[in-house]
């Protein structure tokens, strides 16, 4: 028994094709990918290979990756990818240096932020306009001091 469908309006519309494609089995997997920078002269057919890690072993993938600092310094670095999990935000990020660094960074402002917000001294001193400002210009003088060091 087929399901007819019906759009708004209440018209019939027959489908008298059947699906071209047939479902790749559950215990099968397809895997399309550059995994080379420079294309092969002649595609090559990689029969002896059965398993992902032996495709990870022959082609070796890795990338040059161009980071910019928040200096604007560029900053070049080569990923290398051994296994699917390499592809995550940990994998990504356990190879690069800069990225590493980035994260502590951000674990570092995390703590920070929720410090400040429990902070309850600091909301009495932020809530008058006098102690709110003896605080910026306090916060002023730490940054140059620290800028001439």
């Amino acid at each position: 028994m087929a399901v007819e469908k019906y759009s708004i309006g209440g018209t019939m519309q027959e489908t008298d094709a059947s699906e071209a494609f047939a479902d790749i089995p559950q215990n099968r997997v397809l895997l399309a990918e550059k995994l080379t920078v420079n294309a092969p002269s002649k595609p090559v057919i990689e029969e002896d290979l059965t398993n992902v890690e032996q495709v990870f072993e022959r082609f070796k993938p890795k990338v040059d990756v161009n980071f910019e600092t928040s200096d604007g310094v560029p900053r070049k670095e080569t990923l290398a990818f051994k296994n699917l999990g390499d592809f995550g935000v940990k994998g990504i990020t356990a190879q690069s240096n800069f990225l590493g660094e980035l994260t502590l960074q951000r674990e570092e402002f995390r703590k920070i932020i929720k410090q400040l917000k429990s902070n309850k001294l600091l909301h009495k001193a932020l809530k008058k306009e006098e102690t709110r400002q003896h605080l910026i210009n306090s916060l002023n003088a730490l940054i140059k001091e620290l800028e001439t060091k």
